[in-house]
């Protein structure tokens, strides 16, 4: 009589489990892994900016900055999808600093290093409440999965002091 409660209760739970089993599970990858390289007076930091992945600065030399992923899997999801690194940056730039003071942007600049395109310009405006002109270097680097766009700033008058220091730090992005 043992016997037999023990078989069924073998064969009830193995029911039981089996009517609880899933679907097949399918991995999805979440995030990103990149790279950046900043200048030595520089080191990481948070606060900036809410969307940014990375962020950068260096307070007693004022300069700031940080990184932003737009992944392409899950601009594709929102129905955005960029035909170029061109396209993706006009659409960027167009908005940014709308509506402030002095606004200025340059023309951007292109360029293909191996399998990354990289996008540029100089952009600046007045910020009242700092009562000074701000300079901006405002990038994108397009990888296959990503755009990144990376934003570094200081005061305008310091922009050829860090111009450089800032795009080495957009031309040293990969994924």
């Amino acid at each position: 009589m043992k016997f037999k409660n023990l078989m069924m209760a073998i064969i009830l739970v193995t029911i039981v489990t089996g009517s609880y089993a899933q679907t097949p599970l399918k991995e999805f990858k979440a995030g990103s892994i990149f790279y950046v390289s900043l200048p030595d007076y520089m080191s990481r930091t948070v606060g900036l900016n809410s969307a940014a992945t990375f962020q950068y600065k260096n307070a007693v030399k004022d300069v700031y900055g940080f990184v932003i992923i737009d992944d392409k899997e899950e601009m594709a999801l929102a129905d955005l999808k960029y035909g170029s690194i061109n396209e993706f940056f006009e659409d960027f730039t167009k908005d940014f600093l709308e509506g402030e003071d002095k606004r200025k942007l340059s023309k951007p600049v292109y360029e293909k290093k191996g399998d990354l395109n990289f996008a540029e310009c100089d952009a600046s405006y007045f910020d009242k409440d700092a009562d000074a002109e701000i300079y901006y270097h405002v990038g994108v680097v397009e990888t296959k999965t990503a755009f990144y766009k990376v934003l570094s700033w200081a005061l305008l008058e310091n922009k050829e002091k860090f111009k450089a220091d800032f795009q080495s730090i957009l031309y040293s992005v990969k994924d």
